[in-house]
C-alpha cells in the first residue's frame, strides 16, 4: 500500500537546502582486540580498515544529498591534509561547497573513532572551539546573502566549533524569515537561547534541559511537556521537537497540544549521526510542504533506520519508503 507520506518524500528531489554549521571529518579505524598492551593496561587494537566520512554539518549535507536534495554547505576548514580529505569527500557526495572557506589560523576539525567488535574503544579529537575570524565570518555571510533567494529551507547545524556565532545566527535567520523559508536548528547548549524565531529546534532531552538551565533531571511526560512549552515561549519559535532516544519524540507547536510519538528503531547498533538524520529529513519534509507532525513522523522512521547502521550513516528514499510501508 502506498503511504500517505510518499507525496512529501517524492518532493525531496532537487530541493535546495542551505546548511550552515561546523564541518567535521569523521575518521573510523576498524580492528580487533586480542591482547592487552605490556606498556599499560589498555587493549591493543589491530587495525584492519580505516574510513573517512563528513561529520557535523557535512553529515547533514550528506543526508540531504542521499535523499535527492541539493545540499549547499556553509562552513570553515583549515589549510591542512584533513581539509583536503573532507573537501574531496564532500564533492564526491555531490555536495555544493562553494560556501566552504579556508581559515589558515584554524585546524580542520577531525574526530577519530577506534572501533573493535562493533564497539567504540576510544575517540580522540583535533579541533578549535574559538569563534571564527571576522574575515571568515564576512565571507560566510556574503555567501549566505547571495544564495538565499535560491533556497527552499535553511538548517543551522551547531557543534560548538566556532562557526555559529550570534552575528551569523541573527543575519541568517533574518534573511531566511524575509523569504518565509523553514529554518531548523540542531542546537548546542551554549547557544541555546540565541536560536530565536526559528521554525523548529530539535534538541535531545539532555540538550533541552541544559539549554533551559534546569537544575534536575526530568523524565515524566508532564515534565517534558512543561519543558517543551517553556522552550517555545523562550525562543518564540514556531515549534520544538525534543528527541527522547528509545522513547521516540515529543512535538510542540504554538497553540496546539503536544504530541508524543514512539521510536521506530528495531535495532540500535550506533547512534552516531542520528540527530543529523532527524533534522535533515525534517527539513526536507518542511521544504516539501509537509505539516510538522507528518514531518516528524517521517524523520522518526529515518532515525530508526540509521541507528541500525554502523558509523556516520545515511538513509535513502527507497529505504525510507520501505520502512514506512512495513507498518501500514
Amino acid at each position: 500500500m502506498k503511504s500517505k507520506y510518499n507525496q512529501y518524500i517524492d518532493k525531496f528531489l532537487k530541493k535546495n537546502i542551505l546548511i550552515v554549521g561546523d564541518l567535521i571529518l569523521d575518521k573510523f579505524l576498524y580492528g580487533s582486540v586480542t591482547r592487552i598492551s605490556p606498556e599499560a593496561p589498555v587493549p591493543v587494537v589491530d587495525i584492519i580498515k580505516e574510513t573517512f566520512m563528513p561529520g557535523g554539518a557535512g553529515n547533514v549535507a550528506n543526508n540531504i544529498s542521499t535523499l535527492g536534495g541539493n545540499a549547499h554547505l556553509v562552513g570553515i576548514i583549515g589549510a591542512d591534509s584533513s581539509a583536503e580529505s573532507l573537501s574531496s569527500k564532500l564533492k564526491e557526495l555531490n555536495i555544493n561547497i562553494d560556501g566552504v572557506f579556508t581559515d589558515i589560523e584554524r585546524p580542520t576539525t577531525i574526530k577519530t573513532r577506534v572501533m573493535a567488535s562493533h564497539q567504540q574503544i576510544v575517540r580522540f579529537d583535533k579541533e578549535s572551539r574559538e569563534k571564527i575570524s571576522v574575515a571568515a565570518l564576512t565571507k560566510a555571510l556574503n555567501y549566505i546573502e547571495r544564495v538565499m533567494p535560491e533556497m527552499d529551507a535553511v538548517m543551522i547545524s551547531d557543534y560548538g566549533k566556532g562557526v555559529i556565532t550570534s552575528a551569523l545566527l541573527s543575519k541568517t535567520i533574518d534573511l531566511a524569515r524575509a523569504k518565509s523559508l523553514p529554518i531548523t536548528v540542531d542546537p548546542k547548549i551554549e547557544h541555546f537561547l540565541n536560536y530565536k524565531k526559528v521554525t523548529c529546534i530539535t534538541p535531545n532531552l539532555n540538550e533541552a534541559m541544559q539549554g533551559m538551565r534546569l537544575p534536575k533531571r526530568i523524565s515524566t511526560e508532564k515534565e517534558i511537556t512543561d519543558l517543551g512549552n517553556k522552550i517555545l515561549k523562550a525562543l518564540n519559535s514556531t515549534s520544538v521537537i525534543i528527541t527522547l532516544g528509545e522513547k521516540g519524540m515529543a512535538i510542540f507547536e504554538k497553540s496546539k497540544q503536544p504530541v508524543f510519538i514512539p521510536t521506530r528503531a528495531k535495532e540500535v547498533f550506533d547512534v552516531t549521526g542520528a540527530g543529523d538524520t532527524v533534522i535533515s529529513v525534517l527539513t526536507l519534509c518542511l521544504s516539501a510542504g509537509a505539516p510538522l507532525k507528518e514531518s516528524a513522523e517521517i524523520a522518526n522512521y529515518a532515525a530508526g533506520l540509521v541507528v541500525a547502521k554502523l558509523g556516520t550513516a545515511t538513509v535513502t528514499v527507497d529505504e525510507l519508503k520501505k520502512s514506512i510501508s512495513r507498518t501500514i
